[in-house]
């Protein structure tokens, strides 16, 4: 069989309520060549979201279950995933984030149409739902047009389950930083795509659901605010005085972000 077009990462953790929803998402899609890679990053589940993924696997054999060892958050598991994947495009989608039967098939047509060579990074709008799926509980995010790396310090529209990376324009093997876990790792992945001139674009669509847990890493704004530091002071290694600026616009942006709903 020729390696799909697109690998969908995966990291997953107790996600048994959850992934059956999202997988449902992936194989109702109108674009059929993919592979879809999901890690269980040693969930304290006794198992039950992987045999959720087991069962889907077992039926179709684009989908593909990694068990990891030892729990390394999900810049590891991202990383697992990426190692074991074989498109050009990586499409990344969390396990308790929900495509719509387009998405797919839109973003390939919007990357296939960008003939701007320095694109490496495409992304689209998002709802914001709760875990039910019965209920907005922000307006959707739109976010359109070209963001570059400087601008991206600034702020940072690109949500990881509605993003997708073109490998062949990556001159290296670019994985996420794992010291980081499950915090702030994408921002610092996109970063790191981007600071030798690479650029990420942007699409009005809204074709990804993003169901926010009560549990999830990022539903308060304040737990972010010592990772996004270190982004800065750790990771780029930027002095204080740009690192306290950088954390200002982070902050304010992200401020507008959640209460306006639209940028």
């Amino acid at each position: 069989m020729p390696n799909p077009t697109v690998s969908i990462i995966t990291p997953m953790w107790k996600g048994a309520s959850l992934v059956g929803a999202t997988i449902e998402s992936v194989i109702k899609q109108d674009y059929t060549d993919w592979e879809m890679i999901i890690v269980d990053d040693c969930s304290p589940d006794e198992g039950a979201g992987a045999a959720v993924v087991q069962s889907y696997a077992n039926k179709d054999a684009r989908i593909k279950l990694i068990r990891a060892n030892v729990n390394r958050g999900s810049s590891g598991a991202r990383n697992q995933a990426m190692e074991a994947a074989t498109g050009r495009y990586f499409a990344f989608l969390d396990s308790d984030d929900i495509w719509h039967p387009t998405y797919l098939s839109t973003m390939m047509k919007h990357i296939e149409e960008n003939k701007d060579k320095s694109v490496a990074i495409f992304f689209t709008g998002y709802r914001r739902i709760n875990s039910k799926c019965d209920a907005e509980l922000l307006a959707p995010y739109i976010f359109e047009g070209k963001r570059t790396y400087k601008q991206l310090l600034h702020h940072c529209p690109i949500f990881p389950s509605a993003a997708i990376v073109d490998t062949s324009k990556l001159s290296n093997k670019i994985m996420f930083n794992e010291a980081l876990k499950a915090l702030r790792d994408d921002y610092a992945y996109w970063l790191e795509i981007m600071k030798n001139g690479l650029t990420a674009y942007g699409y009005g669509d809204v074709l990804v659901d993003y169901r926010m847990r009560d549990d999830s890493m990022t539903a308060s704004k304040t737990k972010m605010i010592k990772p996004q530091w270190n982004i800065y002071r750790k990771v780029l290694n930027m002095n204080v005085f740009s690192s306290a600026y950088y954390l200002f616009c982070w902050g304010m942006n992200g401020l507008k972000k959640y209460k306006m709903g639209k940028k």
